[in-house]
């Protein structure tokens, strides 16, 4: 996980400047500094703050991976990745109720209203579509 504690890591000092110019730029006109965009950018800078600690610490406590190694080989990668059903519907059924959703938050309240079940009954099914029957897993 060095990769990704660096990403994060190098964004903070970029985000940190990019605050204070931006509290700078927007101080010197009449109408004072905008302090939305500023709040918004100090912000940004401390969740990459919290990436990147949380991946430091977990990458601590688990092995080195391969990306992580110089000499690294693509064959060491190789394994189980988990288990992913093969022939689901409910992420349709789940698309499409967000679909929905997200749209009726730009309508109207009353096709968010319509949806919701639908999208929450697509959840749940999803969650435990192997959860059933004799062969649950």
């Amino acid at each position: 996980m060095k990769a990704e504690t660096k990403l994060f890591a190098y964004l903070i000092p970029f985000f940190v400047l990019m605050t204070g110019i931006y509290y700078w730029a927007t101080g010197i006109t009449e109408h004072g500094v905008e302090w939305v965009g500023v709040v918004g950018l100090a912000l940004t800078g401390s969740l990459c703050l919290f990436i990147a600690g949380y991946l430091a610490l977990t990458a601590s406590k688990l092995d080195e991976r391969p990306e992580d190694k110089l000499n690294g080989e693509i064959a060491e990668q190789a394994g189980d990745y988990g288990f992913f059903s093969p022939h689901s519907w409910w992420p349709l059924y789940l698309a499409l109720g967000a679909a929905i959703l997200f749209l009726g938050v730009a309508v109207g309240w009353w096709l968010f209203a319509i949806a919701a079940p639908f999208a929450a009954l697509a959840v749940v099914g999803w969650t435990f579509e192997y959860f059933v029957g004799e062969k649950a897993v």
